[in-house]
């Protein structure tokens, strides 16, 4: 398949596409998958976890995404990526079920034992399949809470016939507890495919040495690309006068960039914003009550 038809964040990445159609293949054939994108930010991991999400027919789905403020949560992350799971609790063995009742905040008890909790969500993962095969994507995995990260890694090792994909997205530093399993680096894009992105999303004239100028700042990071017409004026593109600015990175660029548009909004708007923010699960409910 081509790039037509998808997204710009996935310009160049028919090599990381393709290999995900072979894991979701292998595991409709009966052999379970795990992959760890890892890569620096704005890279395009969360790209290809929703890509492998839109190829995924007839699989179930499960996601979580890793959230820095509840990283002192035991089990936080592993309770969201479970929670769609939980109709099959009662096919579990009793300790694994009481271990994960108790890890949930279900139930009363002693902390429980990890080992027996890795036990459960493996048994739970195995009960889901029973209908469907699984895709299970775990986003900005370098801020789950250690407890829930360590026991997704150990479900990833053990892990053997069942139709499961376990896709991990992090950043280069970070999700130490992922080492060991099978991983794919990403890079930024090459010079022809970054430049193709910039001309898809710039439609005024530009420059030929801005135009090599951005790709080389930017090192082919899709994000970074993307985020250029936004951050930079027309005329300085036409002109050739484009500055980065001294000492300062692509990203923090773009953190930049974001943060003055966030100012630039009404207060109630931003009051908004921060609200969704501070939602980690996406609990429209309870964001329109808090509103």
């Amino acid at each position: 398949m081509s790039s037509q038809g998808r997204g710009p964040s996935l310009r160049g990445r028919d090599r990381e596409i393709a290999m995900l159609r072979g894991l979701l293949a292998a595991a409709q054939s009966g052999s379970s998958q795990v992959l760890v994108l890892r890569g620096e930010v704005g890279v395009g991991k969360t790209a290809l976890l929703r890509q492998a999400a839109d190829i995924g027919d007839g699989f179930g789905r499960i996601q979580v995404t890793g959230v820095e403020s509840d990283m002192e949560l035991a089990y936080a992350g592993l309770q969201q990526l479970c929670a769609p799971l939980m109709d099959h609790l009662d096919e579990l063995p009793t300790p694994q079920r009481e271990a994960l009742d108790v890890a949930f905040g279900r139930g009363l008890g002693a902390t429980p034992d990890r080992f027996l909790v890795g036990l459960a969500v493996l048994s739970l993962l195995a009960a889901a399949t029973a209908d469907q095969p699984l895709l299970c994507l775990v986003d900005d995995a370098q801020w789950l809470d250690q407890v829930s990260l360590q026991t997704l890694a150990f479900v990833a090792r053990r892990l053997l016939a069942e139709p499961v994909v376990l896709l991990f997205a992090a950043r280069d530093a970070g999700a130490e507890a992922l080492d060991g399993l099978p991983e794919l680096t990403l890079t930024g894009l090459s010079d022809a495919d970054a430049r193709d992105l910039l001309d898809s999303v710039i439609l005024a004239r530009l420059d030929e040495r801005v135009r090599d100028r951005v790709v080389a700042e930017t090192r082919g990071i899709p994000l970074a690309l993307l985020e250029v017409p936004r951050s930079v004026s027309a005329a300085e593109l036409a002109g050739g006068f484009w500055n980065m600015g001294a000492g300062r990175s692509i990203m923090g660029q773009l953190e930049d960039g974001y943060r003055r548009r966030v100012e630039a909004l009404p207060p109630a708007t931003q009051q908004l914003l921060f609200l969704a923010a501070a939602d980690p699960v996406g609990d429209a409910v309870l964001f329109q009550r808090a509103a």
